[in-house]
């Protein structure tokens, strides 16, 4: 398990070198200029500009700063905010956008399983049709549209919050309009691993020997069939923070997603990379953590050179 762990290790340090690179090239590839978006500026402005965001460099001696920077997980200043850093905006928004993101994973991790359980366990039934068809909802409707139904059915009915960011209110329908997608999709895993787990031969065996239905469900069939769902959180984790960039968007939160969208159009540079390459650096831990805990859970599972054997 540790030479597994220390592939992991190895695999995700490669991982986050490639992500800054690429996003560093990338965004120097993009044709324009960031310090001549807002009209002409007088050649010694200009110049001082480049001094201070080190773009009088060759591209070579700014990468090489920037991995130096990043490194002291120093992210830069911002080419539109006089007020903050890229750190400092990092600081004030990841947490809006974790507890969001997180809230919506509790959800998912809660309504996902029952309903593909009860999908499984009442297989070709109704209840198996109406669990599959709030999952194919779920992945077919995107997390913004979702979001707007929302606030137009939901929001205006129930008196909830339209926007803004403070109450446990005020993160019901994001949380909702995100949880949608992974719930639809740890409900199909768990629907046919829990069908898969039910044909085995030791919960004939369980029930042969006289243990309630309900016991073999509870203690053989659910904790089998969860083992799956434990091998896409990673990818969920992803998805949900990601997700969260929109919906922050429509519900006006003030999450770091909300800040990414306006570098975009701001066309700051900095607080781009910055936070591209800070997400990056979260969802490859995030995935590792994740490969950790599913050697730990199923000690079944043995690595020989990187894969499953």
């Amino acid at each position: 398990m540790l030479k597994f762990i220390g592939k992991r290790f190895v695999m995700s340090f490669l991982t986050i070198f490639f992500i800054i690179t690429l996003t560093f090239f990338l965004m120097h590839a993009v044709p324009g200029n960031p310090l001549q978006q807002e009209g002409k500026i007088p050649a010694t402005v200009y110049r001082n500009l480049e001094i201070k965001y080190g773009l009088d460099k060759p591209v070579s001696e700014q990468y090489r700063r920037y991995l130096k920077n990043i490194v002291k997980l120093d992210f830069g200043e911002s080419m539109k905010s006089n007020t903050e850093t890229v750190n400092q905006m990092i600081k004030r928004g990841f947490p809006v956008s974790l507890r969001l993101g997180l809230q919506a994973l509790i959800w998912s991790l809660i309504f996902g399983p029952v309903l593909g359980s009860l999908a499984a366990l009442y297989q070709n039934r109704f209840p198996d049709y109406i669990a599959m068809l709030i999952a194919i909802i779920g992945i077919s409707v995107p997390s913004f549209i979702m979001g707007t139904l929302l606030i137009q059915v939901v929001g205006r009915n129930l008196g909830l919050p339209l926007s803004g960011w403070g109450s446990f209110a005020h993160t019901i329908m994001p949380s909702i309009a995100l949880c949608m997608m992974p719930t639809a999709q740890i409900a199909r895993l768990m629907r046919s691993s829990m069908l898969e787990v039910l044909g085995q031969d030791y919960i004939k065996t369980a029930k042969s020997k006289g243990i309630s239905g309900s016991a073999v469900i509870l203690k053989h069939a659910v904790r089998n069939s969860i083992l799956p769902i434990v091998s896409i959180l990673g990818t969920l984790t992803a998805d949900l923070l990601m997700g969260s960039f929109v919906v922050e968007k429509i519900f006006g939160i003030p999450g770091l997603g909300r800040f990414f969208i306006k570098a975009i159009t701001d066309r700051d540079y900095t607080l781009i990379m910055g936070t591209t390459v800070f997400y990056g650096i979260v969802l490859v831990l995030m995935i590792l953590l994740v490969d950790i805990a599913y050697v730990i859970i199923d000690p079944r599972i043995k690595f020989e050179g990187g894969g499953k054997a």
